[in-house]
């Protein structure tokens, strides 16, 4: 599993938001970029360039590396659809993005955690690998021994809102993929379509 041991939130700050998701982000209080010129007017973007930060985006809000991405790019070429959507639903259906959606963990590095300590059941048996693809109407849930965990616990009662795409019963500590979303209920400030062409040059 790559590891991303380079500053967290420089991406957060290049774009003026909290990709990220941790309610610490330091762009949601310095949302300029960084730098001693960070305050200056935002310099134009070539198409290129727009197409780049996308990208980046993309990995920095999945948090998975450059192979993963390209990889997974060229799975969704290969079937038929948008392939910017196809791509998103393969990123979004990640084990360890399902648990983050779930809502049994505060973000998606934790719930990465959660899965590599080996925390995480799909259908009953343990899954340590977070690239994991959750088929829609496989049951997530925590292992018998960890669902009272102090992660889990915080974060279940602190998780405004849920995607729809996704049913929770918060007693079991368990969920179900109800099926795969569309790009409209994935909510996630990208543009898919220049992460495309990125890759498509």
């Amino acid at each position: 599993m790559a590891r991303r041991t380079g500053p967290k939130h420089r991406i957060c700050r290049r774009v003026g938001e909290p990709i990220c998701g941790s309610p610490k982000c330091p762009a949601l209080k310095r949302p300029y970029p960084p730098g001693q010129h960070g305050r200056g007017p935002r310099r134009k973007l070539s198409e290129y360039g727009r197409q780049l930060l996308e990208k980046q985006k993309l990995k920095a809000i999945y948090g998975i590396s450059e192979t993963q991405l390209r990889n997974l790019f060229r799975n969704a070429a290969r079937h038929r659809g948008r392939t910017g959507e196809l791509l998103l639903q393969m990123l979004e259906t990640r084990l360890d993005n399902i648990v983050y959606r779930m809502g049994l963990a505060p973000t998606l590095p934790s719930a990465r955690q959660l899965v590599t300590h080996g925390h995480v059941t799909v259908d009953g048996r343990k899954v340590d690998i977070p690239s994991y693809r959750v088929q829609p109407g496989q049951r997530v849930g925590m292992a018998e021994k960890s669902r009272n965990l102090g992660l889990v616990v915080s974060s279940l009662e602190s998780t405004p809102s849920r995607v729809p795409y996704v049913e929770v019963d918060p007693e079991s500590r368990s969920g179900t993929l109800l099926r795969l979303p569309s790009r409209e209920e994935i909510p996630i400030k990208v543009n898919e379509t220049l992460v495309v062409e990125f890759y498509a040059r």
